[in-house]
């Protein structure tokens, strides 16, 4: 299964890219890293995506499924992977992540991960203020478990979801994300 990923320094890709290869793993699912793409800007542009899509396509090798970094990285694999003659989602199924509002708005629909990120800012905020009034030693949840989705309504005009699962790392503001059977 081919993949997108950013490079940055920050560690919220790295924790989706090892996120990302762990469920691959459980679900028994390899990931060809000749087919693993690096997005090589934070630019939030689907150029991004569209690039590294075609570079993934002239290497030759059979992919049927593209997981993208996010949302707009998806939106330019569909337009690379169209331009190439594959058909989304008959010939090649590609999800991106992050849910933005466009992706609906895509034809085809973007299949996406919809991360919960009012109960993800509820959660945080409500563990922050329990820290802020007591005292300094109390223990606090180092990590908390928050359940995103997988939603695919759009794309197979269908109300079908997975569901995945998430830990949020209250230590460094990170989020990964692993689907489960």
């Amino acid at each position: 299964m081919p993949s997108l990923k950013v490079r940055s320094s920050a560690r919220t890709p790295e924790i989706r890219w090892e996120s990302e290869r762990g469920a691959a793993k459980e679900l028994g699912l390899e990931i060809n890293e000749r087919l693993v793409g690096q997005l090589d800007s934070e630019s939030p542009s689907p150029e991004v995506g569209y690039g590294v899509t075609r570079k993934l396509l002239a290497t030759g090798e059979a992919f049927t499924a593209l997981f993208a970094f996010n949302d707009i990285s998806a939106i330019g694999a569909i337009r690379a992977l169209r331009e190439a003659g594959r058909r989304v989602p008959e010939d090649v199924s590609v999800v991106g992540f992050d849910d933005i509002q466009s992706a609906a708005f895509q034809n085809p629909a973007l299949t996406t991960v919809r991360q919960p990120l009012r109960e993800m800012g509820v959660i945080a905020a409500q563990i922050l203020l329990r820290r802020i009034n007591a005292s300094a030693k109390t223990p606090y949840p180092k990590t908390v478990t928050v359940e995103p989705e997988i939603d695919r309504a759009r794309e197979h005009g269908e109300g079908k979801t997975l569901g995945i699962a998430a830990n949020v790392s209250l230590d460094d503001h990170a989020n990964s994300a692993r689907t489960f059977a």
